[in-house]
């Protein structure tokens, strides 16, 4: 137990957890039981994406929150690809990192235990462990933003795969020749099922003049360039015929993809994340609807369930705390295990 400056308390056991997007560094002290005590969050401009300026970001909002809170270790969330040390961001495709040594980096800045970890993996995790998946040992996590990122929990634990990428579910081909995708192939998963799916056809709608697409003109002043993921989901629910077609046909894409990925994990919870989820029944209903009419052996097998996640934007770093915490205690018993048989 350690003494608070800040709010004059006495705590236990807080860690910070950090979540890096390609735009801002999200940050937060986290107690033991996943609550945010306290949040900062800065910008990190285009011409400030090097890997040392992003460090100095994330090296200044840890320390100005130390300045209140007694923290042990530190959690980092970031959008790419983690080895499997949880020690190194082999890419990251808004930021500069190829191969980046974080861990050691902030470790070494900071004189605290650090944890890297993916970022999807790090919101699952939150959600496993008090978010919409509590209680669950098997767990699918799709996050839908302007891609789709992913997460696998088997037997409760946070599955990696051997080189640390399991999870990229975004980039299953699932219409062979599709739509080409940022990462090189084409039919990808989120081409058809993420935010900027959505947004890529109401601007094709819309730009083609079709008369079904009136309200999403309207709502741009007849620009289709600015038509938004978040403009359809808004019209959807004021009952724009068009957006509400749009989100079904995302949700569609949503469920088939859910179908192959229960053949070939079949868990027991599917938890929807990301912005794109916060369309609700609007896209998980025709989700529900296309998983059943997918799954194989429909009818006679169990369903998975499919529900939407709990923890919003702050799911990564509550998660990227938890790990950190989950990691630290791991150290510690086993130097005391260390210790107790040197003793004996």
């Amino acid at each position: 137990m350690a003494f608070s400056r800040g709010t004059g308390r006495y705590v236990r056991g807080l860690t910070v957890g950090i979540d890096i997007g390609g735009s801002k560094v999200a940050a937060g002290v986290v107690n033991p039981s996943g609550r945010v005590l306290a949040r900062r969050r800065t910008e990190t401009p285009d011409k400030s994406k090097s890997p040392k300026v992003v460090e100095d970001t994330i090296v200044s909002v840890i320390e100005e929150l130390r300045r209140e809170y007694p923290v042990h270790a530190v959690g980092v969330g970031a959008a790419g690809f983690v080895d499997e040390q949880r020690a190194s961001v082999l890419f990251a495709p808004h930021l500069a990192w190829r191969k980046e040594p974080l861990r050691e980096a902030l470790t070494q800045r900071l004189e605290l235990p650090v944890v890297v970890e993916n970022d999807a993996n790090a919101s699952a995790w939150a959600e496993v462990r008090v978010g919409a998946g509590r209680g669950v040992d098997d767990i699918l996590v799709v996050n839908l933003g302007t891609g789709i990122g992913g997460a696998i929990i088997l037997d409760g634990k946070l599955h990696r795969g051997r080189y640390g990428i399991a999870g990229e579910f975004g980039h299953m081909t699932v219409v062979p020749g599709g739509h080409r995708c940022e990462c090189g192939n084409r039919g990808c998963w989120e081409q058809y099922a993420s935010g900027n799916a959505v947004t890529r056809d109401a601007r094709e709608l819309a730009a083609a003049d079709s008369p079904v697409a009136r309200g999403l003109i309207q709502a741009v002043g007849g620009d289709p360039a600015l038509i938004t993921g978040p403009l359809v989901s808004d019209l959807a629910r004021e009952g724009d015929r068009a957006s509400v077609e749009l989100l079904e046909d995302a949700g569609g894409w949503l469920g088939i993809g859910l179908a192959n990925l229960a053949a070939a994990f079949d868990p027991e919870l599917f938890i929807i994340g990301g912005g794109v989820s916060d369309c609700g029944d609007l896209l998980l209903g025709p989700a529900r609807t296309a998983f059943r009419r997918q799954l194989t052996g429909r009818g006679y097998r169990p369903e998975a369930r499919i529900v939407r996640a709990e923890l919003g934007n702050e799911a990564g770093l509550i998660g990227a705390s938890l790990l950190a915490r989950d990691a630290t205690t791991r150290r510690f018993r086993r130097r005391a295990r260390r210790t107790r048989f040197r003793v004996r």
